[in-house]
């Protein structure tokens, strides 16, 4: 029977990665959740790096920022509008 949390993953590696995740600390869990999200915005930034190769450090931030917050507070919280690429 498939897990119903990895339906590619045995349940029996479930149980077992279930298992760890319940003997680790709330601060070693926050842990990887920074680690991850870290990982995501590098390949974020990389991506954007790809596509804009001209863009400046400002606009790369702007253009991974972005990819977080609805354009409306975009344009509201940075002055940048995201659906153009410019400022507002």
């Amino acid at each position: 029977m498939p897990s119903p949390f990895s339906h590619d993953t045995h349940p029996e590696a479930d149980r077992i990665r279930f298992a760890i995740w319940r003997r680790m600390s709330g601060a070693q869990k926050l842990a990887i959740v920074e680690e991850l999200n870290a990982m995501t915005r590098a390949l974020t930034e990389q991506r954007i790096r790809e596509r804009y190769p001209d863009a400046d450090e400002r606009e790369i931030f702007l253009r991974v920022v972005a990819t977080w917050l609805e354009p409306d507070l975009m344009r509201r919280a940075y002055g940048w509008d995201p659906e153009r690429g410019r400022p507002v």
